[in-house]
This record gives C-alpha cells, structure tokens and sequence, in this order.
C-alpha cells in the first residue's frame, strides 16, 4: 500500500460541513454547547492514549462511533451504549467527524487507505483528523489522497502525557480556516490547541517536541544515577535538580527513579505512560526528518541509538523512562 500511494519513509456539535462552519468561540463555550448540536463523532484506536482521549469527548457529551483492531477493548465502551463499528470504513459510513490515534505511519495508511479504510466510505465534507505521531510526508500524502474523495484531513499529533485529565497539547497542521472546526473536539480532550501551519507541520512540532523529550530524559536519567552512585538520597538530588538550572520536565514532573515520584511509571515498574518503543519509532522519524533537511541532530542521534539499544534488551514495553534503569544494569558504556 505505501508504495503504491508514493510514501517516503513509511516503513521505518457543529456538524463538520463542507469547510464553511461558524465561529468558534471560547474552548469553554465549545464544550458547553447542548448535547443536540453534538453528532456522533468517530473515534479510531483506543490505546494507552486513545482510551482516555475517547472518554473526555464522551465526558462533554459527543457519542462516539468506535473502532480499535482489538475487539475487547471496546467492550467498555459498549457497555456503557458507545457504537462499535466493523472496521474504519464503518466508522466513515456513520460519522462524518474522525479522529484517529494510531502507532506507526503504516498503521495510518492501512486504517485510511487500506481494503476496510476510511476511504472506501468517506462522505463528501468530513472531517478526519489524525493525532497519531507519524512521518510528516505520510500526513501529506493521506491529506492528497482525503482531498480527492472530498473530505479534509488534519494532523493534530498530541503531547503532554495527561489525556486522562485532558491536558493534552495537540498541534495542528492543515488549512487554517478549518482549523475552528477540529478545534471544537480537541479543545474537550486538551487544555492546549495550536495551529502549526500546512498538513505534516503538527507532526514536524511533535517530533522535535519528543527528540528534545528524549534527550532530556536520558540527561536527567544520567545526572540522577550520577548522584546516587556517589552517594546522594535520590530525593534530595532531585529536590535540588528541581530548583536549580537543571529542572526540567523529565526532572519535575516526570521523575525516573523509582520512589521519587508517586503517580509516575517509574513507581509502578515502568508499566503505563509512554512506551520506549514508541520513542524509539519518533526518534526515527527525527532522524528521516533530519537527513531529508540536512539538519545536524548529534544528540537526538545518540538517544535514536539508545532507545533502539533498550528495544532490543527488554525494555520495549517499559515506559520510556526506563533509560534510568536501563543505564544502572549496564556496564558497557
């Protein structure tokens, strides 16, 4: 499918109508609208973050018209009277809002494009927005392929690791006078909704959003072991960290030793939030992004081959914070 639809780099209540729409105002007074003006809306992909995506739009009373490949994760939902669907060319036969969450560029085009997609039974005027984190030229490409059946495509990539509290940033890439639109659904699943410039510009921002990421967890990780083989409590070093030129995100908020830090994956075994499989597939894409612009990434380099080092070593289902971990069993650096 990627070859023949011309994909680089592929393998590594408002109803929507038409892109003429009303003023959006306030995220708030958008939330707020009555349940009548409120059509279903599709939602495909109910992972780690699809799951408390879908419920937040529910929360601001959208029902929803849901689809994940595995069938009992949508148990929950149909239980609670949500429409599951078939496959996603059912979703598009009944909703004409979509909003996707997906893991990888190919999982993208086989949900859009693939012999059950979208595509078979999109209508004319829908709106499908796709906040998987995939490679930019990919978003380009389903925006062409969306744009011939009539429908409009934005992708809306999404960080902040707090979809169940919806605190979600999403950025937004696509025309900009339908950006209002996709505004009003993920205004109710994030606190933070910018618009990014052209299709693919939402996945450029994540991506350099989840290098940086990726490298400052990787330096915490390295200044906390540093510390405690030296002898420092864990809790008091990043007690200073955190009110010192150090503190950042991975330091404050997102701690990886364990113990520092209740309600993080690094006091659960590592289990939950943000999979290290999934940072190592966006540091690839970093780094395609980075040969294609010819832009120097010394750093975000060094964290692709870490990540993919830990993949390989049992750590591909650890949240990605487990670099701490990682780095305290291994002698070979």
């Amino acid at each position: 499918m990627a070859a023949s639809l011309g994909f680089r780099g592929a393998a590594s209540g408002l109803r929507y109508w038409s892109g003429r729409r009303r003023p959006v105002g306030s995220l708030a007074a958008v939330c707020s609208r009555s349940m009548a003006s409120k059509t279903p809306v599709g939602f495909i992909g109910l992972g780690n973050m699809g799951n408390p995506m879908a419920k937040n739009l529910i929360k601001h009373g959208y029902p929803l018209i849901l689809y994940d490949v595995f069938p009992d994760v949508c148990k929950e939902f149909k239980e609670a009277g949500e429409q599951v669907a078939s496959s996603p060319a059912d979703v598009a036969e009944k909703a004409d809002r979509i909003i996707t969450m997906l893991p990888s560029s190919m999982n993208s085009i086989e949900v859009y494009s693939g012999a059950n997609g979208i595509l078979k039974k999109v209508k004319k005027g829908s709106l499908l927005i796709d906040s998987s984190t995939i490679d930019p030229s990919v978003s380009k490409e389903l925006a062409k392929e969306v744009e011939k059946m009539g429908a409009v495509f934005m992708d809306a990539p999404v960080s902040g690791g707090a979809a169940r509290s919806g605190n979600l940033t999403f950025m937004v890439g696509g025309v900009e006078n339908e950006f209002a639109a996709a505004q009003e659904l993920l205004g109710c699943m994030g606190s933070n909704v910018l618009y990014c410039g052209a299709v693919g510009s939402g996945q450029s921002a994540k991506i350099c959003n989840n290098m940086l990421l990726a490298i400052s967890m990787i330096g915490t990780a390295e200044a906390m072991n540093l510390g405690i083989r030296s002898g420092l409590d864990p809790k008091l070093l990043a007690k200073i960290l955190n009110m010192s030129s150090g503190r950042c995100w991975s330091s404050d908020t997102y701690n990886p030793v364990p113990g520092v830090m209740d309600g993080v994956p690094s006091s659960n075994n590592y289990q939950g939030g943000f999979g290290t499989t999934l940072m190592a597939k966006d540091l690839g894409l970093a780094q395609d992004s980075a040969t294609s612009t010819k832009t120097p990434i010394l750093l975000g380099s060094v964290a692709h081959q870490i990540y993919r080092m830990m993949c390989s070593k049992g750590y591909s289902k650890k949240d990605f914070s487990s670099v701490f971990q990682y780095l305290r069993e291994e002698e070979t650096f």
